[in-house]
């Protein structure tokens, strides 16, 4: 999932996506160094704590501010983490020899510094993979999961494409690649009603188009990562509370990809929110945000307008 600058907004007549207030004084950032890498994390803090923290991991093209919007109501119910992995957002340039497994063990060195017993991890896009294989390799870490747009094996349209895009970025092919991945990130016109999808497919387009040399040669690293990491490995998933979401309209990691998912993962719920596609936390910001609180604090998830019925998969939890 592509991030959205904080100081982007849409013409005049269009939903604003301007950023929001900041949280207060004690939003803190700090720098981190794992095995030679640096990294950052953000911190919000919550003035009255429901539950464990709350720690997002954002898709490829994602840092530690794109979720920004959805942080003041995270905050009502925990404190709030996003992070910039090695490789992405600001931190260090990693190699593509680095795979899911190392950026796993970040995620392990990252909580172990900030000395949290455990957290909800909520796991977007390519962050899904990463998220899964820490609760894979970390179990004891894991108070909830949570993924977004997330499938059990990448697309195979998308990874021909990818070889292709590896090739044009490195030659300095960006525009045809960025109309290309927003096309990709957006469903196609006549799928179903999508909210904000010409204004922020525009976006999602001049991000990508606007990238600068080091996040050129940061994407194309990351295109190799993928094409030479395994992107899921059948290992035990821990029993935690697990939802997997996907917008209605996905056309890159569909409802029946969500679907097959989470039928591989124990206790599992799967649901699709209304009139969106794979970029459903930028299309309804307010009602994503309350669905990672409420599911962060077992709150109901049914009777709710803009989801569709959650749908509980074939493995029960054990008792």
């Amino acid at each position: 999932m592509p991030a959205i600058d904080s100081t982007a907004t849409l013409e005049s007549g269009s939903p604003s996506l301007t950023w929001p207030a900041a949280l207060g004084e004690n939003v803190s950032e700090r720098e981190l160094t794992f095995a030679g890498f640096r990294y950052l994390c953000r911190t919000v803090p919550s003035s009255r704590p429901r539950t464990e923290p709350v720690l997002i991991l954002g898709g490829s093209s994602q840092d530690r501010y794109s979720w920004v919007r959805h942080e003041a109501r995270l905050a009502e119910v925990g404190e709030v983490i996003t992070v910039d992995l090695p490789g992405y957002g600001t931190a260090d340039f990693l190699p593509a020899s680095y795979g899911i497994d190392f950026l796993a063990a970040t995620v392990r060195h990252l909580i172990d510094e900030l000395r949290l017993p455990r957290v909800n991890l909520i796991a977007a896009c390519y962050g899904g993979a990463v998220g899964l294989r820490f609760a894979q390799h970390y179990p004891q870490l894991l108070r909830r999961l949570m993924f977004v747009g997330m499938t059990p094996a990448i697309p195979e349209g998308y990874a021909a494409a990818m070889r292709r895009w590896d090739t044009m970025i490195r030659q300095g092919q960006i525009q045809p690649i960025a109309r290309e991945l927003a096309d990709h990130f957006m469903s196609p016109p006549g799928t179903g009603t999508v909210r904000r999808h010409a204004a922020i497919s525009r976006l999602v387009y001049q991000q990508i188009a606007g990238q600068d040399p080091q996040q050129l040669a940061m994407s194309a690293e990351h295109n190799s990562r993928l094409m030479h990491h395994e992107w899921l490995r059948p290992e035990p998933v821990p029993v935690v509370p697990t939802l997997v979401v996907t917008g209605e309209h996905d056309t890159l990691t569909t409802p029946a990809m969500g679907r097959a998912l989470a039928a591989d993962l124990p206790g599992s719920r799967f649901l699709t929110i209304k009139e969106t596609d794979h970029l459903a936390p930028l299309e309804r910001i307010a009602d994503f945000a309350d669905l990672m609180a409420r599911f962060c604090t077992d709150d109901p998830l049914e009777d709710l307008g803009y989801l569709n019925p959650p749908e509980p998969c074939d493995i029960p939890l054990p008792r």
